[in-house]
């Protein structure tokens, strides 16, 4: 029993760090430090990459993606590196409920997209690539930077099949449905076929 209780104190523990990482708002940190303004007052008013780069700045949208990519693989590669990976996909999932709730910003922050592939390729780089591939595919067939996300999400369970890593299904199936649920509106604007396309400007969210 005290291992038990030891061991549950440990995962409560990096479910925190992971949680404190991934609700790091790097976005509206960059576009604050660089003069871009509120996030919340452009386009989708959105924290993530992409409404970053509907500033005009893409040199803070480059960073935004990476750090936020960053913060969950940080999270996981720490965790797996002490604890194992059991504490890797806790302290990963958390980092990714982090960047879609944070605290500090009354728990309304991005969609998790870039997190998401960060947590891919920590967890393993083919796996990763493979994330990578089918956002990549899903962005530029249709030209819609939410399908892209929806894609990759909806492919990573096969996946992390595919490359052996059945333990780690349920992490993955949480993941795509936290992506699913946070594009919910995307995906009403795809089915009215109003979402914006790439390069296109919005003012909607």
């Amino acid at each position: 029993m005290p291992a038990i209780e030891h061991s549950g104190a440990m995962m409560l523990i990096w479910a925190l760090l992971g949680y404190g990482l991934g609700s790091v708002p790097f976005g509206m940190i960059l576009a604050r430090v660089m003069g871009l303004g509120n996030l919340r007052e452009i386009g989708s008013g959105n924290i993530g990459a992409t409404n970053v780069l509907r500033t005009g700045n893409k040199t803070a949208a480059a960073l935004t993606l990476v750090f936020d990519a960053g913060k969950g693989a940080a999270a996981l590669l720490l965790a797996r590196a002490i604890g194992g990976e059991a504490a890797a996909q806790t302290a990963g999932l958390m980092a990714m409920v982090g960047h879609c709730y944070p605290v500090w910003l009354g728990f309304r922050g991005g969609k998790g997209v870039a997190t998401f592939l960060g947590l891919a390729l920590a967890l393993d780089p083919l796996v990763g690539a493979l994330g990578c591939g089918a956002w990549l595919i899903g962005a530029f067939s249709t030209r819609i930077s939410s399908m892209g996300a929806l894609v990759s999400a909806a492919s990573f369970t096969f996946v992390l099949l595919f490359t052996g890593h059945g333990a780690a299904l349920g992490f993955g199936m949480v993941l795509t449905l936290l992506i699913f649920w946070r594009h919910r509106g995307n995906i009403a604007r795809i089915r009215a076929g109003t979402e914006p396309r790439i390069g296109q400007k919005t003012t909607g969210p």
